[in-house]
């Protein structure tokens, strides 16, 4: 993009997106008449070493076939079907070829109980599931409390009463007629994490894809030669985004891997397929850097661009990685709703910290809860234009949660953060997050990038705890990288030191050693679990 000037971008951005628009179309189909139709799309290995490559035509013909599945089942437009698989083809095959029929795929994690994919299947009145044999038990187990489920189609070894998804591919013709969908058809939901209550589908339109255009194109900042990896699973929007969608609209190679993640498979993957644009979570990046001597073993050479997303990442990962590969981690902000809007991009100047500015295209603001908005430096909930068109438009059947969402024209995302005097913005956590102690108003985060600083800490979460004297104190839930090195000497030190890098009154009062952390299906930690912890263990918060 030539030398990057943030003010010049951003004043110049016009969206132009098409009134007829289909998802499947623009990214695949449109390949095939371009110098990009055996370009490769896609690389896939899986834990056991097997590893394939597809093209854009080979997409175009296989997402063909199963759109034509879906409608010899009797899918109409707007229809609805669970995927439930891991990373493999399929997933991608299923969903493209499900919205070029305009019927809406709902992505969903292998690791949902059974509770879990009843609820969304009936929420959301889906006709059909796409699974494999590894993943159907859950299924079974409530199949017949989902009266709208119509079909279970199995990719691999199909018992009685199961579609069998290679028969009935073998006998779907190659050519489709694609649905001619607006931009603002409904295109795929994704649900929530579902921290509080029960989980919420979040609606995405058609035009979610070219709405995210500026992450792609700044944030991710790809070249036409890239081959971006994601380390995460396609059932959550940010890897369905930046490690699918987003790439294959601009013709760009993508890897997924099928497999537990395993930190030194992962650097064998970056250099075996000479990776050049990375897409993780802080969690990952922890581990990466937890990895003594790994730049010693594997050559990252091609290697040029890292981003981060799923939460804030901590200073000192981002200091270390550089110190690794020489290389810096674009940290990004955003969520189910609304994707990442907000980042650190290249050629722009990066505060150590930061969340970055707005990219290009997506105006945001930092508003109260009545969506007014607030000076500079003081903390507020993040909120972005209501006609945006990244943001979602709905929750799927919740009026109420939709409309109280919205305030003055901008939607309310929930995260509490602040602009400094050069338009940069800060996280300070969730607006249930933040711990009120002793009159300070305490980020969790600004905590836990202390901590994380430590040589011995690994990871740590930060809570609210009640307390007779302060009426909240600062917890801490901290992994240390060796276990056997727990001491009640190692909780002083890590103390004196947090106070040492931080303002005093944010140092931990409590440590507690842990061997892992709660955390929702994206890798987010869910703070909310530890402090219910918390307060069945002392009893209610008092404010003070």
């Amino acid at each position: 993009m030539g030398e990057f000037n943030y003010n010049e971008e951003f004043n110049n951005w016009k969206w132009k997106i098409p009134e007829n628009y289909n998802i499947g179309y623009d990214v695949v189909d449109k390949h095939i008449n371009s110098e990009n139709k055996d370009k490769i799309a896609l690389i896939w290995e899986n834990e056991n070493g097997l590893s394939k490559k597809f093209s854009f035509f080979d997409f175009k013909k296989l997402s063909n076939k199963f759109g034509n599945i879906l409608k010899d089942l009797d899918f109409k437009k707007g229809d609805r079907f669970i995927i439930r698989l891991p990373n493999i083809p399929e997933f991608q095959i299923s969903f493209i070829g499900g919205v070029k029929i305009g019927v809406v795929p709902i992505p969903s994690s292998v690791m949902f109980r059974d509770h879990e994919i009843k609820y969304r299947i009936n929420d959301s009145n889906s006709k059909a599931i796409i699974t494999s044999s590894n993943y159907v038990k859950e299924v079974n187990k409530i199949k017949d409390k989902c009266p709208t489920l119509k079909h279970i189609i199995i990719i691999d070894k199909p018992s009685k009463n199961e579609l069998d998804y290679n028969i009935l591919m073998k006998n779907s013709p190659e050519s489709l007629e694609i649905e001619n969908t607006k931009k603002t058809d409904i295109a795929f939901i994704c649900y929530t994490s579902g921290t509080t209550g029960n989980p919420k589908g979040v609606v995405h339109r058609h035009q979610w894809v070219p709405g995210n255009d500026p992450s792609i194109l700044y944030w991710q900042n790809i070249k036409e030669n890239d081959i971006i990896a994601h380390t995460g699973n396609l059932s959550w929007i940010f890897p369905l985004g930046n490690g699918f969608l987003y790439p294959w609209r601009w013709g760009i190679t993508t890897l997924i891997y099928d497999g537990r993640f395993k930190t030194e498979n992962w650097f064998e993957l970056l250099e075996k397929y000479k990776i050049t644009n990375l897409a993780s979570t802080p969690t990952v990046y922890r581990l990466f850097v937890s990895c003594k001597d790994i730049e010693k073993k594997f050559k990252l050479t091609s290697l040029r661009h890292c981003i981060s997303a799923g939460e804030p990442l901590n200073p000192e990962v981002i200091k270390k990685w550089r110190e690794m590969f020489n290389l810096k981690i674009y940290d990004g902000i955003g969520m189910t709703e609304i994707m990442v809007y907000l980042s650190n991009i290249p050629g722009m100047k990066i505060k150590p910290g930061s969340c970055g500015k707005p990219q290009p295209g997506h105006i945001c603001a930092i508003l109260d809860n009545k969506g007014n908005p607030l000076p500079i430096n003081e903390p507020g909930i993040l909120a972005i234009r209501k006609n945006d068109p990244g943001l979602f438009t709905d929750y799927w059947n919740k009026k109420d949660i939709t409309k109280n969402s919205f305030k003055n024209d901008w939607f309310l995302t929930g995260d509490i953060l602040y602009k400094d005097d050069e338009g940069y913005y800060w996280f300070s956590g969730r607006d249930d997050d933040l711990i009120m102690a002793s009159g300070y108003r305490i980020s969790p985060f600004e905590v836990e990038s202390s901590l994380i600083s430590h040589p011995e800490v690994l990871e740590a979460a930060v809570v609210a705890s009640p307390d007779d004297l302060r009426g909240v104190i600062v917890k801490a839930y901290v992994i240390l990288k060796e276990d056997d090195k727990a001491s009640d000497d190692l909780i002083k030190e890590i103390q004196d030191y947090t106070k040492r890098i931080s303002a005093p009154y944010k140092y931990p009062r409590e440590i507690e050693f842990v061997e892992e952390l709660p955390k929702t299906q994206s890798g987010k930690i869910m703070r909310k679990k530890l402090r219910e912890l918390e307060i069945k263990k002392k009893g209610i918060i008092r404010s003070v």
